[in-house]
């Protein structure tokens, strides 16, 4: 009862408030570890960087989940009034739907007001360079990045609280956000690439779930159109979006997605939200059932 119950609550909080301050946010606590880590890291030889990103991966994942198995333990002993919400703080910042949903709405609305607006907006939620962006750019990225997160930031999550419960929501967040510090090409290829491996791992059914969520019913031709992406995970909920909307989704030179349709048009940014604010529900309903399955 424990774990659902505070599932419910934690869902809550994220509706009501969003994400924690920086400074009482566990993820961004372990940003500031893993900062000074990797950039000593990466300028390793390859051998000793690829052993050390390995080393540290592991070692933070042991910790880590352990900590996480002892709260779990420990609040599991409490009256259900007192452990619940307990629990529920603490798994709250492990996933983060309405910050996602919120900062992508505001891509849409800022959009009304200006391109120049628009890619301010945009330049908070990706790396790419969006300068010489136009409005169907915008939309385009603003979906991918709606779809691809929908995966890191939601669903990933509670698929291993899940499965592993508190111990498996704190390790997936601390593997994805280790990719997202490290996992990159370039001065950091060996230092990142284990926990990019570990991040692909981890997130592979995710990913198809995630796509699952996004097109019931799994659209004709989206095996093929996850695999136009690099990323193994990736193309699945951005395929599912984009066949789902009808609309083509692409990173110039790298992918393009369900490319024989046109580029997203005013009103599908605000349909990708729709559909994906119905997939977020759902996997939260799915989360409980097999939370209810797992604690029986």
């Amino acid at each position: 009862m424990l774990p659902g119950l505070a599932l419910v609550l934690a869902w809550a909080l994220d509706a009501a408030f969003g994400e924690p301050r920086n400074a009482w946010h566990p993820v961004a606590w372990l940003g500031r570890v893993l900062g000074p880590l990797g950039r000593w890291l990466k300028t390793r030889p390859p051998r000793l960087a690829f052993a050390g990103g390995a080393l540290v991966w592991l070692a933070m994942a042991a910790v880590l989940g352990m900590v996480a198995w002892q709260i779990e333990v420990m609040l599991a002993t409490l009256p259900w009034w007192l452990g619940v919400p307990l629990l529920a703080v603490v798994l709250k910042p492990m996933f983060a739907w309405r910050m996602l949903r919120d900062e992508v709405a505001a891509v849409d609305g800022a959009l009304a007001e200006g391109l120049p607006q628009a890619r301010a907006r945009l330049s908070r939620l990706v790396s790419r360079d969006v300068s010489a962006f136009g409005p169907a750019d915008v939309r385009e990225t603003a979906i991918e990045t709606l779809a691809e997160n929908l995966n890191d930031s939601l669903v990933a999550p509670l698929f291993w609280f899940a499965v592993a419960g508190l111990p498996g929501a704190v390790v997936y967040r601390m593997a994805n956000t280790m990719d997202a510090m490290w996992g990159y090409r370039g001065a950091w290829e060996w230092a990142g690439k284990f926990a990019a491996r570990a991040d692909d791992v981890l997130s592979w059914i995710p990913a198809r779930l995630t796509a699952l969520l996004l097109a019931p019913g799994w659209r004709a031709g989206l095996w093929h159109e996850a695999r136009r992406t690099p990323s193994p995970n990736g193309g699945w909920p951005m395929g599912a979006m984009a066949l789902h909307l009808g609309v083509r989704l692409s990173k110039p030179g790298v992918y393009a997605l369900n490319a024989g349709a046109a580029t997203p048009g005013a009103g599908d940014l605000s349909r990708a939200l729709r559909v994906a604010g119905r997939a977020a529900w759902a996997a939260v309903g799915l989360s409980l059932l097999a939370v209810a399955w797992r604690t029986a």
